[in-house]
Formats: structure tokens, C-alpha cells, sequence
């Protein structure tokens, strides 16, 4: 059986999650309206002081310990002894679930989901691609996808994600790379059946309702930064390459991450993308795209890289070594690198070195490091100051 611990916040959080956007709930997936998260609840620590205790952290961190808070890993099981070994081994501070990881029913992932969790005073990022629809990695999610949600009114797009972000939550994941920003408005593009809007207002207005109905709930994600609806091609695959300008993204597919940010999103995804006008590399790698996500549109929060294996699947000689992407990617201007294909138990070891070894050599600068460790920190202190939300209980059938 799965409870709310702290019983205050009971029946309020997906209302409030959805009324920041001037919105009305409707039904959350199962119970998720009388159990929802208390992530939204009022923490002990305000942001500064989340910042100011992240940096003192990290200040006593050695340089293969922040290389370590860096990394989002994986491991392609639900054995909770193993995922828990795992997390203690590497130090890593992120972790994403996949279909491997998703065993048949919530308590059952809740139980992989509370191995992860090595230090709940610094709990690790525990994130998961819950856009729903086409990608859904929770079988009990029924809640509307973006094939239907980019031709709904912007309201459902809110309903959507505050019921999805709860069971989100109720699973134990704390990070939801859910909310897909990028426009495009031919069917024939791959990026179609998973974008929120046809237009760039209809997608600003959106992907706003989507990350205002997680609010409080789990941290969103936008994705793919800068877009992927001008970039033809799977990502997955291959570089999707466009010669759109900068003043034509700008009108254009920059307008739903603007909003967003503008909104307060937490995390930003850098795709596998190349902008060819603003760079030839893939904006992962890019610092001038890093430019302009920190300097043009403000963003404070952590810039987090697509699956750092798709550049390996690329086939581009030029991206067939993961642990220069990783450091790379961290030198362009990232605060934390995610890998999932292709990896091991040995993955991230083998990153958490590489980085270690490339700080040592110059290669990469350990202030950069510093840096994305402070930000990748005060965010995982957000989470343990947050408080405990739904915790397995066998002792509480009772409690209504």
C-alpha cells in the first residue's frame, strides 16, 4: 500500500497545480487527486538558501565527486538490491527509468524507485519520459497525449499533465522529461505525434499549460532545445540538420522554450540537433546555443543533455567516443549528461572518470564543473527539501 505521509497536503496539489495557469482539474489516474504529492507543499529553505547550502556541499566535494553529481545514469533492471548497489557504487546523481525498469504495477516501481535512493538527505534525480502516448513508459498513464492535446483546448493540456505528473510523483520519480516544446506542423515529420502545438502559440500556450499542471507536483522538462520540428529525421538515428536562421527560430520554435522559461521550468533538454546558421555541431554540444539559452532567454535552471548514445547511433565518427560527448557536452555549457544507450554497469564509472581526468588535464575547466554540480545540487535539495511524499506503508490500511 502506498500513503501520503504528510496528510496536510491531501487533496490540495493537483488543484494547485493547475490553478496557476487560471485552470480547473478534472480527474487524476486512479486516486492521484486524494493522494497527491507533497512536493508542492511550503519547504524549511528558500531558494537562496538551497543555493547557498548546495555550493558548501559541493565546496567539500573532490573533483571525481562533482564529476559523479554530474551523470544521469542507467541500468536495465528491477531487481531493487541491484539499482541500489548500483546508485551506491557510482555516486551518481541522476538516474532515469526506462522500460526495463518499469516493473507491472506502482507499488512494485516504487520499490525501484526507493532503492535508488542512496542518500535521502541528497536524494538523486530520479527522471522518466512520461510525455504519454506514443512515449509512455507508466502502463496505467490513460491520460491524453499530445495527439490529441495540441488540438485541444490549452485547459486539458493542464488536466493532462497535473494527472500525469501525480503518478508521476506517486511512482517515486521526481524529474519528468515529459513536456515536448518543439513545432512542426507536417504529419510527416517524426517529432509530430509528439508535439504540443502546430504553431508556435499554440505550442507556447501548451507546453505553459503542461509544465503549470506539473508544477508542484514533479520538475519538468522541455525538450528537444532548440527544436526539433525544423530539424527533419530521427535524432535517435542521425544529426537532424536545419539551415533555419537565428532570427527564424526566433519567431519560429524558439517561442514555446521562451515561455516556458519564462513560466519557471526547472530543467531544459539539449537535442541532437544542428542549427547550421548558429552552429554546425548538434546544439548538445554547442556553446553557442548554451549562449543563448543562459544569455538570450534567461535560463537559470539545469540544461540537461538528450541521450548522450544517440550520438554514438549517429554513425558520425566524429561522436563514436561517449566519454569525449559527456565532456564536451559538460565544456558546452551542460549541467548534467544523460546515457542510455548502449550502457553498462561500467557506463558511468567511465564517464565519472572521464570527466575527473579531463578537469585534471585542463581540458575541462573546474570552475564549468563547479558550477553544473552547484546547479545539478540545489536541485536534488529541492527535492529532499520538499519533503517525503508517497511512502510504502504496511501498516496504514486504515488510514483512509
Amino acid at each position: 500500500m502506498i500513503t501520503l505521509r504528510r496528510a496536510a497536503a491531501v487533496g490540495v496539489l493537483l488543484a494547485g497545480a493547475v490553478a496557476g495557469a487560471g485552470l480547473t482539474p478534472a480527474h487524476a489516474e486512479g486516486d492521484a487527486a486524494s493522494e497527491s504529492s507533497a512536493r508542492g507543499a511550503a519547504t524549511a529553505a528558500g531558494p537562496g538558501e538551497l543555493t547557498a547550502r548546495a555550493q558548501e556541499i559541493v565546496a567539500g566535494m573532490d573533483t571525481a565527486e562533482r564529476a559523479a553529481a554530474v551523470v544521469m545514469g542507467h541500468l536495465p533492471s528491477t531487481d531493487p538490491t541491484v539499482l541500489a548497489q548500483y546508485m551506491r557504487d557510482t555516486g551518481i546523481g541522476g538516474f532515469i527509468l526506462m522500460g526495463a525498469n518499469v516493473p507491472g504495477s506502482e507499488d512494485q516501481l516504487r520499490a525501484v524507485t526507493s532503492a535508488l535512493q542512496a542518500d535521502p538527505d541528497l536524494p538523486p534525480l530520479i527522471g522518466i519520459d512520461q510525455e504519454g502516448g506514443d512515449v509512455s513508459r507508466l502502463p496505467w498513464d490513460d491520460n491524453a497525449g499530445a495527439r490529441t492535446l495540441k488540438n485541444a483546448p490549452v485547459e486539458e493540456a493542464a488536466t493532462a499533465f497535473a494527472a500525469r505528473a501525480a503518478l508521476v510523483a506517486r511512482a517515486g520519480a521526481t524529474v519528468n522529461f515529459g513536456v515536448v516544446a518543439d513545432v512542426t506542423d507536417d504529419s510527416g515529420m517524426f517529432i509530430y505525434p509528439r508535439a504540443l502545438g502546430t504553431t508556435p502559440q499554440s505550442a507556447a500556450d501548451h507546453v505553459v499549460a503542461a509544465v503549470r499542471g506539473e508544477a508542484g507536483l514533479v520538475l519538468s522538462t522541455v525538450k528537444h532545445f532548440p527544436g526539433h520540428g525544423a530539424a527533419p529525421g530521427d535524432s535517435h538515428q542521425g544529426i537532424p540538420t536545419t539551415a533555419m536562421t537565428r532570427s527564424e527560430w526566433e519567431a519560429r520554435d524558439g517561442a514555446p522554450f521562451r515561455a516556458a522559461i519564462e513560466a519557471g521550468v526547472p530543467l531544459v533538454m539539449l537535442g541532437h540537433l544542428a542549427y547550421t546558421d548558429v552552429d554546425v555541431v548538434p546544439a548538445s554540444l554547442s556553446t553557442a546555443w548554451h549562449d543563448v539559452l543562459r544569455e538570450d532567454l534567461g535560463f537559470t535552471g539545469v540544461a540537461i543533455t538528450d541521450d548522450l548514445g544517440m550520438l554514438q547511433a549517429s554513425g558520425i565518427p566524429a561522436y563514436d567516443d561517449p566519454i569525449a560527448n559527456a565532456v564536451t557536452a559538460l565544456r558546452a555549457g551542460n549541467d548534467m549528461v544523460l546515457s542510455v544507450m548502449f550502457t553498462t554497469a561500467d557506463t558511468a564509472p567511465a564517464m565519472v572518470a572521464g570527466i575527473t581526468s579531463a578537469v585534471e588535464a585542463g581540458t575541462l575547466p573546474a570552475e564549468r564543473l563547479e558550477e553544473a554540480a552547484t546547479r545539478v545540487t540545489t536541485l536534488r535539495l529541492s527535492v529532499a527539501a520538499q519533503g517525503d511524499t508517497f511512502m510504502p506503508c504496511g501498516e496504514c490500511a486504515d488510514i483512509p
